[in-house]
């Protein structure tokens, strides 16, 4: 499964690491969009497989910044 950024902005905080074990809503990671954070939440329960961005990296809408399985 695709995680996908909501909003553009850059990220800030990278929460969830791959091998990590979330729950349905669990943040992983937090995108700073206009001095606003936006928490980035596992749309269903997984195991990260990959995170693909870092901190300070920029995003955009739409694009994918992690990966479940």
């Amino acid at each position: 499964m695709r995680i996908e950024s909501e909003v553009t902005g850059v990220v800030c905080r990278v929460e969830a690491q791959p091998g990590q074990v979330v729950a349905e809503g669990d943040t992983l990671l937090l995108v700073e969009s206009m001095k606003m954070e936006i928490p980035i939440c596992a749309d269903r329960a997984g195991t990260v497989a990959e995170v693909l961005v870092a901190e300070g990296d920029m995003v955009s809408d739409g694009q994918v910044v992690a990966v479940l399985r």
